[in-house]
């Protein structure tokens, strides 16, 4: 809340207003945390006229006046947390502003694009009953774009994908000219509770990793991944347990909740890790066959930032699949989603199915990146300062490592919305 101190206004004044900006903003996130039916999206303006006893005016925008929403005035959002508790409020001027992109052609594959955003838009379709959290309009909604604005984009540029790849010529999506013409460009500038001098996105990448395994337990693969049987999300027996416990063995011949679950595959401790932070995992097994596993479900314990890999409490519970996941309320849902042109961000605070292109400079060129907001993971809730893209599927962490050497780790950010 620091961002209010700076407006001058008499002190006792500011002493009303950020009280009373402290009690909407935890009343309309409590209240909207318990009715996911609703928009629960809200943002505060600071109307700089005064009432007569001269207390500076606090007004509250929802969505059904976001047309009021006017250049050069301050708009406050309320972030949420993974459990869709209110964290804190920002500036949005702060975050984001009207941009253009560069001079330069913007890169990505048009069948894979086309895929992810296809996949994405049949989501929405599909799903926003069961999962309302997709509905929300975000931080964006202080800029006045809706989800029905994203859905609007995410159709046109499925269209113009498919016109240039039944025409066999490079798609109009990677002219930054015609980018800038149709589409509102805003730039998004990182937002970093405890680096506030951090200005461009942080790029993190992540990857399918290739690990060997077996499926039974053996000497040098004695690290199991476990599928839930079904029905068994009922009586939330794996909520008690934590990642240690899991690989104490209490699932293992012996152990206390022998028989709860299903073994998919046995891995190296490197190889259970990698698939914990990743994602998905394609396993070659020992006896020829192969498969993907996805993350399913996990015990509800928070991901901490700055713990290291193993010593995290979070464990993850897989399911086989046939392709690389992304964003899903379960794992029968999820996207299925394409390396190069897949990022994974904050899909509650900035959204599912945002278009972002990113800026950065390789070899003293501008080089432009598209992608999808088709992923998450609990890094990203909430995460106004971060993307990760997904990079492809490696052998090892040498060959994912050369691999990223090319992509940036700051780069700049913006975020398409169709005109």
């Amino acid at each position: 809340m620091n961002i209010l101190l700076k407006h001058k206004f008499p002190i006792t004044a500011a002493i009303a207003t950020l009280l009373f900006v402290n009690l909407v903003n935890h009343s309309l996130a409590q209240k909207t945390a318990n009715n996911h039916t609703r928009d629960i999206s809200f943002v505060q303006k600071e109307d700089q006229s005064q009432n007569s006893s001269g207390t500076l005016i606090t007004k509250q925008i929802t969505n059904r006046n976001i047309g009021q929403i006017k250049k050069n005035t301050s708009v406050f959002y309320s972030v949420i947390d993974e459990w869709q508790k209110y964290k804190y409020s920002v500036n949005s001027s702060r975050i984001l502003k009207p941009g253009r992109l560069p001079n330069t052609k913007i890169n990505f594959n048009q069948a894979d694009l086309l895929s992810v955003l296809t996949n994405t838009k049949q989501y929405f379709q599909n799903y926003s009953q069961q999962d309302p959290a997709i509905s929300r309009n975000g931080l964006l909604v202080t800029q006045g774009v809706t989800l029905e604005d994203v859905l609007k984009t995410l159709d046109f540029m499925i269209t113009i994908l498919k016109e240039d790849i039944a025409n066999n010529r490079p798609s109009r999506l990677q002219n930054s000219n015609f980018i800038n013409t149709n589409f509102r460009v805003i730039k998004w500038s990182a937002y970093n509770p405890e680096n506030e001098k951090q200005k461009q996105l942080r790029i993190t990448k992540y990857a399918v990793f290739t690990h060997t395994g077996s499926r039974t337990k053996t000497p040098k693969y004695n690290i199991p991944i476990y599928a839930l049987k079904e029905n068994s999300s009922d009586d939330k027996f794996y909520t008690k347990y934590t990642k240690q416990d899991v690989l104490s063995g209490i699932y293992e011949p012996g152990g206390k909740e022998f028989g709860k679950v299903e073994p998919l595959a046995y891995l190296t401790r490197t190889g259970l890790e990698e698939a914990l932070m990743q994602g998905t995992v394609l396993v070659n097994f020992t006896d020829g066959t192969k498969a993907f596993f996805n993350v399913d479900i996990n015990n509800g314990i928070s991901y901490v930032r700055g713990l290291k890999a193993t010593a995290q409490k979070r464990y993850w519970y897989f399911r086989k699949v046939d392709s690389i996941k992304g964003y899903g309320y379960n794992i029968n849902a999820k996207i299925s989603i394409k390396p190069g042109v897949t990022f994974a961000g904050d899909v509650l605070n900035i959204g599912l199915g945002r278009i972002i292109v990113i800026e950065h400079n390789q070899g003293g060129r501008k080089r432009l990146q598209m992608g999808v907001m088709a992923d998450t993971g609990g890094a990203f809730l909430p995460n106004l300062y971060q993307l990760d893209f997904l990079a492809g599927i490696f052998n090892n962490q040498n060959d994912f490592n050369q691999n990223i050497r090319q992509l940036p780790e700051y780069a700049n950010a913006y975020i398409l919305v169709k005109k």
